[in-house]
């Protein structure tokens, strides 16, 4: 399993379109030149989001293989993930059937869309010993303290397979921005288990919050996600003309704070 890259970028996310910004990338040209852009200013990891021909979201598999073969010739050394997210548009199953068609390298996957329901676990496990056994690498998105202490409840249950995991820890959201979000410190406060898992973590976080949340984030040993699909403010509050102005904010941010 490869580890999480120290800053991803996530440019366009799948709710977002050109008329909450402009810059907002959402044809696959637009994409990959901002994933280029991005990489060009320290990111070394990118989260991607594909959108169909009316830019809506969509999972596609062939859509995606063709976005990745552009990514991989236009940045080749940088950690490509694509996203499973249902945007209110998939079923669990059809996510599942994404990603089997797809058998990505790295995909990030919300354990509350695999598991609706408790009903649901078993063709869940079913996934996740999949996965791992197609050496595709499950970044776990987990929107709060309790749904962390969910999954490694799961993990000591056998659940989940394997020893050690890869997240994504939310810390706010699109309603609200920073309003109202929880402490980075209740989330990992839950992240421990009974049988010894380890945890390779990273934080995305809405608003203008974003860049500080981001920094405590690396302070704590962790992994950022920045970009349009959680914020499109810099520091100072003034909105940001595209997602390698986040990328260099963020970087420098980091790099000052931990000398990293």
């Amino acid at each position: 399993m490869q580890q999480l890259p120290r800053l991803m970028v996530a440019p366009n996310g799948a709710r977002r379109g050109k008329k909450d910004h402009s810059g907002l990338p959402v044809t696959d040209s637009e994409i990959v030149a901002e994933i280029v852009a991005c990489a060009n200013a320290g990111a070394d990891g990118a989260h991607v989001h594909i959108r169909d021909a009316d830019g809506k979201h969509e999972i596609d598999p062939g859509h995606y293989r063709a976005i990745l073969d552009q990514l991989r010739d236009a940045v080749p050394d940088i950690y490509l993930q694509v996203t499973s997210e249902s945007a209110d548009r998939y079923s669990g199953a059809e996510q599942r059937d994404m990603m089997r068609a797809l058998v990505p390298q790295h995909v990030s996957v919300a354990m509350r869309e695999m598991v609706r329901t408790p009903a649901d676990w078993s063709d869940a496990q079913d996934f996740y010993e999949w996965a791992r056994a197609s050496n595709v690498d499950v970044q776990h998105i987990l929107y709060s303290p309790e749904e962390v202490r969910t999954f490694c409840g799961s993990l000591d249950a056998g659940r989940i397979p394997g020893n050690h995991h890869l997240i994504q820890l939310v810390q706010g959201s699109y309603a609200n921005g920073s309003t109202g979000m929880r402490e980075l410190s209740d989330y990992l406060r839950e992240m421990v288990t009974e049988n010894g898992h380890t945890f390779d973590w990273m934080l995305c976080s809405f608003g203008a919050e974003e860049t500080d949340s981001l920094v405590a984030a690396a302070r704590a040993g962790g992994k950022a996600r920045v970009g349009f699909e959680n914020s499109l403010w810099n520091k100072d509050g003034s909105l940001a003309p595209d997602n390698a102005t986040r990328v260099r904010e963020v970087d420098a941010a980091i790099r000052a704070a931990t000398g990293a």
